[in-house]
């Protein structure tokens, strides 16, 4: 019997079960898998290979500054939001070589990083997946492309998932990221009680579920996952106004919020680094003891840190009010200005992750001048 594929935009049900096979398919095809694993009591993105890896029959509960781990009392595979990681990280790393040079007897040898790895990303959010693509316009569009984002995006395989669990920080209905996936993904996946309803999203999609035994989702099925979707965007911890942001703050630069946020806030750029979209960063040059070999590499930076503003002269923000300031003008305003979207998804991540509690939803209701329910 021939090896069938379901149909680009179709609407497939597997057996739970069956995940593992798809695992398998994309292992086989050459990806190293990337997904949502516990540990050090939260929810990392780290290598996985068995659908055993995954969070199975846990959840996350988040607030202000909080987060805690819990079991969840079922074998839902999904039933969690999102931890600190953001999927970034796999294709704007941390610290990325830009090049290395050693000293030879006829001088220098410069050698570059080699081929991007081929990921694939499993249990990718709605917010993320929309963060994915903000990133996207960031540095595959315009004038100038980032060379090392192309080659691992290019190399990358999305398998999303649709959040029927939204957060106590969340607020993607409020952005329009979720809880649905937008586009981009090869497979998005909703799970229900006994089985997966995926979408297919490309050709490489279907093809991993060629060896998989697959039937079209019926009515049932469809209604059953459009109705899951329904309720997570009615049950979002959060919410954000997003009449005229970009008016909104440019004509408050000196309202006093600004002030209130500052006495609170440690500029310790913890929402910098767990947010989806930021992409502060510096360049460095290193060195080994000797001096024969010294490369060039790109790391993570964030406008909270005071050096980030230096120029000749002095800093342009030298408070945290100013820094704080600049963050949230840039991701909700001014970012719209440069690449045509918000760099907010409402994923809630800087929200969790603040030490204090620093909810930019709550700040933007006192700019507006409205009390919160």
């Amino acid at each position: 019997m021939p090896v069938q594929t379901p149909p680009i935009g179709g609407h497939v049900v597997i057996p739970k079960p069956a995940l593992q096979q798809v695992f398998d398919a994309l292992r086989e095809a050459g990806y190293t898998l990337i997904g949502p694993t516990v540990d050090s009591g939260a929810i990392v993105y780290e290598e996985v290979a068995k659908v055993a890896d995954l969070p199975v029959g846990w959840t996350d509960d988040h607030s202000p500054g909080q987060y805690r781990l819990r079991a969840r009392g079922d074998r839902r595979h999904f039933g969690f939001v999102v931890g600190p990681q953001a999927w970034k990280r796999y294709l704007y790393p941390p610290t990325l070589r830009l090049f290395t040079a050693r000293r030879t007897e006829k001088g220098f040898e410069i050698s570059q990083d080699g081929q991007a790895p081929r990921y694939a990303f499993i249990g990718v959010r709605g917010c993320d997946m929309a963060a994915i693509g903000v990133q996207d316009r960031v540095f595959l569009e315009g004038p100038a492309h980032d060379p090392s984002y192309r080659a691992r995006r290019e190399a990358a395989f999305i398998l999303a998932v649709n959040c029927t669990e939204p957060g106590g920080t969340c607020f993607c209905a409020s952005m329009k990221t979720g809880p649905r996936c937008g586009p981009g993904f090869d497979l998005a996946l909703t799970e229900l009680e006994e089985i997966f309803l995926f979408e297919v999203g490309s050709e490489l999609g279907a093809q991993m579920l060629a060896g998989v035994q697959w039937r079209a989702a019926g009515a049932f099925e469809m209604n059953q996952a459009r109705r899951a979707l329904t309720e997570a965007e009615g049950r979002m911890g959060r919410r954000m106004d997003t009449r005229d942001l970009p008016d909104l703050l440019y004509e408050n630069l000196e309202h006093s919020r600004w002030d209130d946020v500052a006495r609170r806030c440690l500029s310790c750029a913890n929402c910098t680094m767990v947010c989806p979209t930021c992409f502060c960063s510096d360049v460095r040059e290193v060195s080994d003891l000797t001096g024969g070999v010294t490369g060039r590499e790109r790391v993570w930076d964030s406008c909270f840190n005071r050096e980030f503003s230096y120029v000749f002269g002095g800093h342009l923000r030298p408070n945290t009010r100013a820094r704080y300031r600049q963050w949230l003008t840039h991701k909700l305003a001014s970012w719209i200005d440069q690449f045509g979207t918000s760099g907010c998804v409402g994923c809630g991540r800087c929200i969790t992750w603040c030490p204090v509690g620093i909810d930019l939803t709550e700040e933007l209701t006192a700019i507006r001048g409205e009390v919160r329910a």
